[in-house]
């Protein structure tokens, strides 16, 4: 983003995990990375597996943080939905991501966790 233009990034499950959870490893990390790119006008990706995924983490115990209340987490499924563009999931989508991916760059914004 040095030159300033738009990007385009997909958004991993546990960035979004890490940026609504204030309790998150990297949650500061998350969130300020998050704001970064949609101030510069990066178009940002989810998927549906995305979402599927952020239901199962945050509404389990983690060593973290406590459960969230599901109607909170439902109501930050629906913000994701507005916020992100959603990729659906059919058999053609995934024929013009690979198609995308050849011709257009794009980056997936993830983060790692380091386990001593």
């Amino acid at each position: 983003m040095a030159n300033g233009d738009a990007d385009t990034w997909f958004v991993d499950t546990n960035v979004l995990v890490y940026a609504n959870i204030a309790q998150a490893p990297l949650h500061p990390v998350a969130l300020t990375r998050l704001q970064q790119l949609a101030r510069s006008g990066a178009t940002l990706w989810i998927s549906r597996q995305v979402l599927r995924e952020y239901l199962a983490v945050v509404t389990r115990p983690q060593g973290w943080s406590a459960p969230q209340p599901l109607a909170r987490t439902v109501a930050r499924v629906r913000y994701f939905q507005h916020r992100f563009r959603v990729a659906n999931e059919t058999a053609a989508v995934t024929i013009r991501l690979l198609t995308l991916l050849r011709t257009i760059p794009a980056r997936v914004l993830r983060f790692m966790m380091r386990t001593s």
